[in-house]
C-alpha cells in the first residue's frame, strides 16, 4: 500500500470520529446554551466529545506522516458528509434528497482534488522562524474573528477552522522532524512547535464548541472549508507541496474545490423536517397547529347546593 493510500484510509476514519464528536458537541451546546465553559468541563458528555476529538486527531497526525497537507486536509470535508447521516439518525429522521446531492458533489470534488494532490510522503518541514510567524499571524487573525459582534457562530467557526488547519501544518512539521533520524528527536524546534500545536488544537476545540451553539450545519461547514484553506496555503507556499499535472492539474483542482465547496453549501442549506406519523405520537402532537385543536366547553363550579361537581358553561 502506498503512502498516499495509507493517508487517505486514516483520514477517512479520522473524519468519521470528528463527525461523531461534532454531533455530540452540537447536542451538548443545544442543551446548555447558557452554560459557561467551566460547567461544561464537569459534564461527562463534554469529555466524551473530547475523547472522540483526541482519537480523530491522533489518526490525523499519523495520516500527516504519510500524506501531504494538500492530500489530507481536503479530506476533512468528509467530516460533514459523515455528520449528515449521524445527525439524521440522532434526530430520528431520514436523509433528504438535498443532503444526498450535497454529499455526492462533495465526494466528487474531493476525488478531483486527490487526483491532482497525490504525491509522495512529506519530507520538508517549517523552520522555527516560519512556524513562529505562522502562529503569530494566525493568533492575530483568530483574535479579530473572536471579537464581539454580529454572527459570532460563523466567525468562531472560521477561527476554529484556521486554528485546526494551522495545527495540522505544525503537526506535520513535528512528526516529520521527530522521525528524521538525522537529528535529535526532541530538538528545540520539535518541542516549541509541539507546544504551538497543543495551543491551536485546544483553541480550535473551544471555538468550535461556542460556534455550535447556533446549530451544527453552517458552523461545521465553515470549519470544514476554512481548515483546508489554511493548511493548503501553508503547504503550497512554505512546504513546496505543489499540484500534479501542471496547468491542467491546477484547473482540475480549482474545479474540484469549487464542486466540493458547493456540495458543502448544499448540506448547510437543508432544513430537516420531522414528519409526524402514527409511530411517533409525540411528534404528531408537536406538529399540530393551534387552530386545529377542537374547542372544549369551559367548566365552572355548580352552585353551592350541589358541591363537588362541574358543569359546562
Amino acid at each position: 500500500m502506498t503512502a498516499t493510500l495509507i493517508a487517505v484510509a486514516l483520514s477517512l476514519v479520522s473524519a468519521v470520529a470528528y463527525a461523531a464528536a461534532a454531533v455530540a458537541q452540537e447536542r451538548l451546546a443545544a442543551r446548555s446554551a447558557d452554560t459557561g465553559m467551566l460547567r461544561l468541563l464537569g459534564a461527562g458528555a463534554w469529555w466524551a466529545s473530547v475523547g472522540l476529538n483526541a482519537g480523530a486527531a491522533l489518526l490525523h497526525v499519523v495520516a500527516l506522516k504519510y500524506g501531504t497537507l494538500t492530500v489530507v486536509q481536503p479530506l476533512g470535508a468528509l467530516t460533514l458528509v459523515a455528520a449528515v447521516p449521524m445527525g439524521a439518525r440522532v434526530a430520528g429522521r431520514k436523509v433528504t434528497a438535498a443532503e444526498w446531492r450535497g454529499t455526492a458533489l462533495t465526494l466528487a470534488g474531493l476525488a478531483a482534488l486527490l487526483v491532482t494532490a497525490s504525491g509522495s510522503a512529506p519530507d520538508q518541514v517549517l523552520s522555527l522562524t516560519e512556524a513562529l510567524v505562522v502562529a503569530g499571524t494566525t493568533a492575530a487573525l483568530i483574535g479579530l474573528l473572536s471579537r464581539p459582534g454580529a454572527k459570532p457562530g460563523l466567525r468562531h467557526a472560521t477561527a476554529s477552522g484556521f486554528a485546526s488547519g494551522v495545527a495540522s501544518a505544525l503537526t506535520q512539521t513535528v512528526t516529520v522532524a521527530a522521525t528524521d533520524r538525522s537529528g535529535p528527536v526532541l530538538s528545540l524546534q520539535v518541542v516549541l512547535v509541539a507546544v504551538l500545536v497543543a495551543a491551536f488544537a485546544v483553541g480550535g476545540l473551544l471555538l468550535s464548541q461556542t460556534a455550535y451553539r447556533g446549530g451544527l450545519g453552517a458552523p461545521l461547514a465553515v470549519v470544514t472549508l476554512s481548515n483546508p484553506i489554511a493548511a493548503a496555503a501553508i503547504g503550497l507556499t512554505l512546504l513546496g507541496q505543489g499540484l500534479r499535472g501542471g496547468a491542467a492539474g491546477v484547473l482540475l483542482a480549482l474545479a474540484g474545490g469549487a464542486v466540493a465547496s458547493w456540495g458543502v453549501v448544499l448540506l448547510t442549506r437543508v432544513t430537516p423536517v420531522v414528519e409526524a406519523d402514527e409511530e411517533h405520537p409525540v411528534a404528531a402532537v408537536l406538529a399540530l397547529k393551534p387552530e386545529t385543536a377542537t374547542p372544549e366547553p369551559a367548566l365552572v363550579p355548580r352552585q353551592p347546593s350541589d358541591p363537588g361537581h362541574l358543569t359546562p358553561l
